[in-house]
């Protein structure tokens, strides 16, 4: 089976529905693409949560560990990590009270997109969430 992505109508739907978005892999260094890409979506009026063992607070936040690290319900589970990477990610995101998983634009796993499609989960892969964001207002 096909890794399968939502249409540009379905991502729509998902970031105008989205409030909290957990950023795995938020850099705390405003040069790189996770750090932009959050701050534009914090602007946006998301509210984002970083996760990231290696740093104490990014964009005003303060950062957890892992997703299980989360109190409540998390909209998207945005994933900055390399590509061989998303199965542990996936893993961890179907043990938390999550809806959509999205790896941003360069990052695709066979394996992680069939383990959450199998559990019911929407997979969204090898899309930069800002740019549809930008597209889909």
């Amino acid at each position: 089976m096909a890794i399968e992505i939502p249409s540009r109508d379905e991502l729509g739907v998902i970031l105008k529905k989205a409030k909290r978005i957990a950023v795995v892999g938020l850099s705390g260094n405003p040069e790189r693409t996770s750090y932009m890409v959050s701050k534009a979506m914090q602007d946006a009026g998301y509210e984002i949560i970083p996760v990231n063992p290696t740093v104490d607070e990014v964009l005003g936040v303060k950062a957890v560990k892992s997703l299980k690290d989360i109190e409540g319900h998390i909209d998207i589970v945005n994933v900055f990590r390399r590509s061989e990477h998303l199965p542990q990610v996936a893993e961890e995101f179907a043990d938390i009270d999550a809806e959509v998983f999205w790896a941003q634009l360069g990052c695709i796993n066979e394996d992680a997109y069939h383990f959450l499609k199998e559990k019911g989960y929407t997979v969204v892969m090898d899309r930069c969430i800002k740019v549809e964001h930008a597209l889909t207002k």
